[in-house]
Parts: C-alpha cells; sequence; structure tokens
C-alpha cells in the first residue's frame, strides 16, 4: 500500500507547490508578525484576514514532544514501524507534527536539533520530515 498523501486546498496550495521545489513555506501575519502554520484563511492570534503572506522557512528547530510507534496507526505506514512521530518546534516560531526519519527511533528524543528533510510523493510534491542535526 502507498503511503497517505495529504490533499491540496485552495489555502495550503502555495506551501504544496513550493514543496515541488523543496522549499518549506510558513504563513506570516503581516499585521502581528506571527508565524502561522498549517495553512489558514485568518491569522489565529489579531484575526487578520487581509495581511497573510508566505516565508520560506529553513525547517531547523527542535523535537519538542515525541512517540515511537511500534504499531502502525495507519496501515500505508505498516512497513515502516517502528517509526517516529514528533512535534516538532521550528525557529520560525511554529510546531507542526510530522516524522522524525534516517536515525534510529529512540534517538529521536525531546530538545534534540531537527533539520528538514523531504520524501518524495507520486504527484511531484514532497512531504516535509525531519532528521536529528
Amino acid at each position: 500500500m502507498a503511503r497517505f498523501e495529504p490533499p491540496v486546498g485552495d489555502i495550503s496550495q502555495p506551501f504544496w507547490e513550493a514543496t515541488k521545489e523543496k522549499k518549506f513555506l510558513v504563513q506570516r501575519c503581516d499585521a502581528c508578525d506571527k508565524a502561522i502554520f498549517y495553512p489558514r484563511e485568518v491569522c489565529p492570534t489579531c484575526l487578520s484576514s487581509d495581511s497573510l503572506s508566505w516565508r520560506e522557512s529553513s525547517g531547523a528547530g527542535t523535537i519538542y514532544a515525541a512517540s515511537v510507534q511500534e504499531k502502525p496507526a495507519n496501515p500505508t505506514m505498516a512497513d515502516r514501524v517502528p517509526y517516529v512521530v514528533a512535534l516538532v518546534e521550528l525557529d520560525d516560531g511554529i510546531r507542526l507534527m510530522s516524522n522524525v526519519v534516517n536515525c534510529p527511533p529512540y534517538d529521536a528524543s525531546v530538545g534534540k536539533a531537527v533539520k528538514l528533510t523531504w520524501e518524495e510523493l507520486s504527484d511531484g510534491r514532497n512531504l516535509p520530515q525531519f532528521e536529528l542535526a
């Protein structure tokens, strides 16, 4: 079974288009200067809807929380167990859920530095993932 591939919506379209070039974009509210992730129509901090822009992120951050999955939460991940699901805090000030890859699963622990890496999807997009820095 192939990996689950996230759908593309109108709001997330710029994010997913940028992943084709392995660029990680984060929305930023120009009114209150807060970084926003996941893509939204309105800033969750100040509720501005007309001042959201996209900026490239380095993808550098730290593991805020992590869990090693010994049993797949989704059947498309069965051939990857054990794998790490992590809440990553980027230097940009956002947190996002992703996987930490290319390391022994229990090495991906809270506080460790991570950097962005990519997994190719079937439609030319790339899925952002992280590895230990």
